[in-house]
């Protein structure tokens, strides 16, 4: 008998899935693998099911030889130790980036005469109702709120991104790249305060109160599914504070990050240029506690940042308010700089890791940019967040297509420079 394989990377099995078996099973014994979450989770989206219980749902379905894990996602441990005649997929990864696995399993399957059936995709109304189902099942509050902690225990490094609309999340969910045989997307958002602002043409100094925040929040949620983490600048008062941890973790809101400043916020990025006060331990810490005990689920976070780099106070006093912080009860550590170079963060890392080995750590490199997220994971960095990016690329490009029309009086010189609507229009999903 020819050994027939295919990967499922699904939390239900509809006509398509059924249609790949039928098909497979006509030219010999076949194999489903089912792939693991932390490969799944770098161009799929986040399942809802676990590998254990998706494996139980595939292995009794009639014409199923047997079901195995694929633990990798260029199918090289399948291949190794199964050596399929034929691998078996529908033909949607003969295109965009999924090409380049396919492109991948050709090639060592070439290697002793393998080969690869492609099946035509089945994308009908039934199963366009069950893919719109999945979708709205995993932006619910239950299952998107959790998602974040699983990240940051399945990935070597969270990848966050900001947004600040509807439009930047479909653009966080969908953006999926290939390079170098490795297939890649964002894994969170972040809700960020001064992008936030910048979009409502306000300053940066909490303006912009909770009520507004709450409705980007929103309108990121209604279409998208990946967690989502607010930028709670100082958390305001205590009070405060309480209320936006129940309103958040009601939301789906995965976690809060505040920073441990006081009085009127401005930017950390002024540094001591602009008069900033730094918050005393106790009192932050006081905010910390208050903000856990009113949580009513174990999968919200709060997100602990601390300026003591920022504000030139030295990494003695960084490390002290960190044990403090997670004493507290803080879920992880958010370490700030605004140096050019990342030194002053890695020896943070570093230093914090001799002690601590389990609290995520967080990092924001705006200022430090060429540092990469590779490195940052040799020093025990969970997450990375880029923080304002999609904001300051959209400005220059708006600035300048306002200017070219002032100047030509008309729209034409612009327009090679332009997404067409069509393309944008295929962001948005229809009901």
């Amino acid at each position: 008998m020819k050994k027939i394989y295919t990967c499922f990377v699904t939390d239900v099995i509809h006509e398509g899935h059924l249609n790949i078996i039928n098909e497979a099973v006509k030219y010999g014994e076949l194999t489903i693998g089912v792939l693991a979450d932390e490969e799944a989770i770098k161009f799929d989206r986040f399942p809802i099911l676990n590998q254990e219980k998706r494996v139980e749902l595939v292995k009794n379905i009639d014409g199923v030889f047997d079901v195995i894990k694929q633990n990798n996602l260029m199918y090289d441990d399948v291949i190794d130790e199964l050596h399929p005649d034929y691998v078996i997929h529908g033909d949607n990864w003969c295109q965009g980036p999924m090409k380049a696995i396919r492109d991948h399993v050709e090639k060592r399957l070439n290697e002793y005469g393998g080969k690869i059936i492609d099946v035509p995709y089945t994308y009908n109304d039934n199963v366009r109702r069950i893919d719109a189902r999945i979708k709205e099942k995993l932006g619910m509050p239950e299952y998107r709120r959790k998602r974040l902690k699983n990240l940051i225990r399945l990935c070597p490094i969270v990848k966050t991104i900001e947004v600040h609309s509807g439009i930047t999340g479909l653009i966080a969910e969908k953006t999926v790249v290939e390079k170098d045989g490795e297939i890649n997307q964002f894994d969170a958002m972040w809700i960020s305060s001064l992008c936030d602002s910048t979009a409502k043409g306000k300053p940066d100094i909490e303006v912009v109160d909770l009520t507004s925040r709450f409705r980007t929040i929103d309108d990121v949620l209604e279409v998208t599914t990946k967690p989502i983490i607010f930028d709670g600048d100082t958390g305001g008062q205590t009070a405060h504070f309480v209320y936006a941890v129940r309103t958040l973790e009601r939301m789906g809101v995965s976690a809060i990050i505040i920073e441990d400043k006081i009085g009127l916020k401005r930017n950390s990025l002024f540094g001591v240029e602009a008069k900033q006060e730094q918050d005393d331990i106790e009192h932050f810490c006081s905010k910390i506690k208050a903000g856990k005990k009113v949580q009513l689920t174990d999968d919200f976070m709060i997100i602990a940042r601390i300026e003591s780099l920022v504000l030139e106070k030295g990494l003695t006093d960084a490390l002290v308010r960190a044990h403090a912080y997670v004493d507290a009860g803080a879920d992880g550590i958010m370490i700030h700089s605004r140096k050019k170079e990342p030194n002053e963060v890695l020896e943070f890392c570093d230093k914090f890791r001799e002690v601590n080995k389990e609290t995520p750590i967080v990092v924001v490199p705006t200022s430090y940019n060429t540092i990469t997220e590779n490195e940052l994971v040799e020093h025990g960095v969970n997450m990375v967040i880029y923080a304002n990016q999609l904001t300051r690329s959209a400005f220059p490009a708006m600035v300048q297509t306002a200017k070219d029309i002032l100047k030509y009086h008309r729209a034409k010189e612009v327009d090679d420079r332009l997404m067409s609507i069509k393309d944008i229009i295929t962001l948005i999903d229809e009901i």
